[in-house]
This record gives C-alpha cells, structure tokens and sequence, in this order.
C-alpha cells in the first residue's frame, strides 16, 4: 500500500484516544483490592525514594543536559498507549501494513511510590525514524516517516506494538519503554457507556456536521456513538486539525475519570466488567499485577487537572499531501526529565 493511500485512509478512521485508553490499563481489579493495597503502599512509599537516593534504584540510563547528570527513575514507569484505526477483535496478527496505523500515542508516566499519572501527549504527524518491512515482514532499513505509521509495519499485535515502542523511545531521547498497550476503535461507545455516559461541553464550531447535538458551547452527555464522533472528530480540509482535535481528546479523557468515578462507587465490580468487555480489543504486555497497580493510581486521583497533560513540542510543516510535526528536542528534553528522571548531580 502506498504512503498517499495509507494517508488518506487515516483521514478516515481516527482513533479511540485517551480517555478509552486509560480505563484499558485499570481494568481488572476492584474498589476492595485497590483500597486494600493502596494501604500497604502508602507504608512504604516513602521509604522507597529513601532507599533509592541510597542504593541507586535508578535504570542505568544516565544524562548530562545543561551541566547536570540525571538518572532514569526506576520507580516512574513509562507506558505508551495507543489507539489503533482499525475495528474487529485483536486476538489474530494481520498481514503487514494491513494491521492499522497508530494515531493515537501518548505516554503515560506513572510514579508507582507517589501513586501519581501524568501524560505525555505525541502528535500522530511527528516526523520520526521507523523501520520499515516489506509485505512479508523482511526489514528494509529505517527512513523518516510519519510517526502513525510505525505500527503498520509489523503483524498487527505484538511486533507492530514493539516497532512503535523503538521509535517513541528513539524520538524520547533513548528512553526505556517499560510497557505498551494499543486497542482499537470498537471499544469507545463500549467503555463510555459502561459508565453511564460522559459529559463534555462541545469546543469547537464544525462539530455539528456530525451530530446536531454538538453545537459549540453547549454540555452534551455523550452516548453510544457520540463517544467516537467526539474523540473523532477533525476538519480533513484544515491543516493540522488532527494536533488541534488534541484538546478535545484531553477534555474527554479528565471527564471520562470523573464518570468512571461516579460509577465505581455505585458499582464495586466495574472495572473488572469493562475488561471483560474489551479484552479481546487490546494487545499489551502488562500481566494483571501491573494493570492493577495503575488502576489503584487511577482510582486514588481525585482529577486529571490541565498540569498533569504535557505535549510535545515541536513545528508544524504543510506540505502540498501531508501534514508534518517536527520535534524541538530542545524544548522536549527538560519534559522527559521531570517526567521519567530525577536530578543525581
């Protein structure tokens, strides 16, 4: 399939983004089990950043940027997420650039001793280096390409999620990916209304042209397929619309945990029904303890609040077919400190 072809595909089938994602990675526990180990944790959290000042429990990734030496903290997991355009269970590999493109990425930084998860939002356009296979999964090499496209290149499950993870990690300045999951599109109206609905206010004038009902300014609870209009939505004919759509994807994702949270406290067994729901629409390779411990994060968090979103920043570039989102590295940099390291000289 050609690079335009794939492009223009993808004008078409957006992606199920943050909020959907987030509630992927906390599903299979309860209220009991949170608030029962929440408690234990809370013991020794402290301690644990005592002991780490002491013995080093520090990744061995080490950084010198602006006269200092940072190490990776061991204790900040990286996670990256991402929405797949494609619908149908994710149980069986796909043929090579049959399997979706990745266009909705974002990082997820999770502090297992602070109990705390911050998001670090890519832009699907960023200009990055990928590998690339031809249809029968025989590397090429690596070239500069979209960002989304990284995941076409593998069979769909594991091995797309893994050539993401290399060029995320690769654009991050070399850091460690600890975990992936990816789901696809079938999964928005699933995981919104197994809430009970989310209540956003629509941002933005256009959105009508999907649903009557999204008239800027007014408060719309969403239902069945308003969920995936929302998160959706984008102005094709306007250049980079898909980096603009992100602030509705943030809106979405900080009023997604506040109904999960509304629900779980009328229903203790909810997370656990919505992983029952989609697990055949996810691909990951965190077992059940890891999923657990971000869901006792998730659940603990009284809100997201704007300071826990951060975007990477870059230059937008319009080219006579594409879109193109160049990274400052510069400007990143100091973002994935204090995000995933800490200061150590």
């Amino acid at each position: 399939m050609s690079r335009g072809r794939r492009n223009k595909k993808k004008l078409y089938q957006a992606i199920a983004l943050a909020g959907v994602l987030f509630v992927m990675v906390m599903i299979p526990v309860t209220v009991q089990k949170y608030r029962q180990r929440k408690a234990i944790e809370a013991e020794i959290a402290s301690r644990e950043y005592t002991e780490t000042e002491r013995d080093g429990g520090f990744h061995s990734q080490t950084i010198e940027y602006d006269g200092k030496t940072y190490r990776r903290n061991s204790y900040v997991k990286a996670i990256l997420l991402m929405g797949v355009d494609r619908t149908g269970p994710m149980t069986e590999s796909t043929g090579y650039t049959a399997g979706g493109q990745a266009d909705g990425l974002f990082v997820l930084a999770q502090d297992t001793t602070r109990n705390t998860l911050k998001v670090l939002m890519i832009p699907r356009d960023t200009m990055t280096e990928i590998t690339l296979t031809d249809l029968s999964g025989n590397v090429l090499g690596t070239d500069v390409q979209h960002l989304t496209l990284a995941y076409a290149y593998g069979d769909g499950r594991e091995e797309s999620c893994e050539r993401l993870a290399e060029a995320v990690a690769n654009l991050l300045g070399g850091l460690t990916i600890d975990h992936y999951l990816a789901a696809d599109t079938d999964v928005i109206g699933m995981l919104n209304d197994a809430v009970g609905g989310v209540t956003v206010t629509i941002p933005i004038d256009g959105m009508e042209e999907r649903d009557p009902a999204f008239v800027k300014g007014e408060t719309v609870t969403l239902h069945g397929d308003q969920a995936e209009a929302f998160v959706r939505y984008r102005d094709t004919g306007i250049s980079h619309s898909a980096i603009t759509r992100m602030a509705q994807q943030q809106q979405y994702i900080t009023r997604y945990f506040e109904s999960l949270k509304k629900k779980s406290a009328e229903d203790s067994q909810i997370v656990t029904e919505i992983f029952e729901m989609i697990q055949n629409h996810m691909v990951t390779d965190m077992g059940k303890e890891e999923y657990l411990k971000v869901a006792m994060d998730a659940l603990e968090k009284d809100s997201l609040a704007e300071g826990d979103f951060y975007t990477v920043p870059g230059e937008t570039v319009t080219t006579d077919v594409y879109d193109e989102f160049y990274v400052d590295q510069e400007a990143l940099m100091p973002m994935i400190l204090e995000l995933f390291y800490r200061q150590v000289s």
